[in-house]
């Protein structure tokens, strides 16, 4: 059985072990990265291969008779056509629910980031500020308390579900937009808190969520219903002291429209993960954008999370060679 994982660095820079995985090959091999012209060629006689950005298209498919796994790295899988590796009896997984805590993490980073501005005063008591300053404080910023304010949430997934415990652990009040009444009236179920807070968890429509959402925070896929979900129509109902989060994906909003809703001073802030485009071009018009905090794609990446995604992928592999797979997308 011979494995290839064609782009491991994101995954492993070096800090975790593919020795699970490399248990279950005859031969293993890691490519750190691997350029699209050189895909086919670095499959090769490969029946399971693994991978997270790199592109599997139907001509590739065509070129590789051996293949027959393709496991992702992640749990968004539109970097392979489905449809192709159907064709050819190719089983697709992804790895659901690994990243949920280290997400919801990331966006109370963000969060606290707008509110208690920590880096921001560090840096002046750092540049001698508070040796030279005749108080006993002081700040350069207004100071933000989260409770009593609201938190709007897009998709109630796995991730919107951590993301509102979390609120509610701030007695932040919480709205939620949900795919439907019934999807968000099982999810609530399942928050754990106590049954009293999840009387306080809303459902509202999303021009509601827009209007109403002291910050908002965006956890649904990209779909064609999703796509540039936030734009100039969606930003003008938000408060102006508003904050919009995304650590869902970068097409979820119209890059353009949020610059122009920052340097118009229609939102207050714009926190992001993910972009449309990644790397981030410098031609990206959120680049250098006034109250726009922005982090390269790494809300997913705590060691803990990586491990845990690492181990899926071994049950995900095992449970294929058993002829029992589980976590198929195709």
């Amino acid at each position: 059985m011979k494995i290839t994982v064609l782009d491991g660095y994101g995954l492993n820079p070096g800090d975790v072990s593919w020795d699970s995985i490399k248990a279950l090959a005859d031969e293993f091999t890691v490519y750190d990265r691997t350029p699209q012209n050189l895909v086919a060629e670095r499959i090769g006689e490969s029946e399971i291969i693994l991978l997270n950005k790199v592109f599997i298209t139907k001509e590739i498919v065509e070129c590789c008779p051996r293949l027959r796994y393709i496991g992702v790295l992640a749990t968004g899988y539109n970097v392979v056509d489905i449809k192709a590796c159907h064709e050819k009896e190719i089983t697709v997984t992804n790895i659901p629910s690994y990243s949920t805590n280290a997400v919801a993490q990331h966006v109370f980073a963000f969060i606290l980031y707008f509110t208690n501005r920590v880096a921001l005063h560090s840096e002046s008591v750092h540049a001698g500020k508070w040796i030279s300053n005749p108080d006993f404080c002081y700040w350069l910023s207004p100071l933000t308390e989260l409770s009593g304010k609201t938190l709007g949430i897009f998709g109630f997934g796995h991730i919107g579900q951590k993301v509102a415990e979390i609120a509610l652990s701030f007695g932040m009040n919480v709205i939620v937009c949900a795919h439907s009444k019934e999807s968000f009236e099982k999810n609530l179920k399942s928050l754990q808190v106590a049954d009293a807070k999840k009387s306080e968890v809303s459902l509202v429509s999303i021009e509601e969520l827009f209007a109403q959402s002291d910050f908002l925070s965006l956890h649904a896929p990209l779909t064609p219903e999703t796509t540039e979900l936030v734009n100039e129509k969606t930003l003008a109902l938000m408060k102006p002291s508003a904050i919009l989060i995304n650590t869902a994906r970068g097409g979820m909003i119209c890059e353009q429209a949020v610059r122009n809703a920052l340097d118009n001073k229609k939102i207050a802030g714009y926190a992001a993960d993910v972009l449309l485009k990644e790397p981030m071009s410098a031609e990206n018009p959120l680049y250098k954008a006034p109250n726009c905090v922005i982090t390269p794609h790494l809300a997913w990446a705590p060691r803990e999370t990586r491990e845990r995604l690492l181990a899926i992928e071994v049950e995900n592999i095992k449970a294929f060679l058993a002829g029992k797979p589980i976590n198929v997308v195709n």
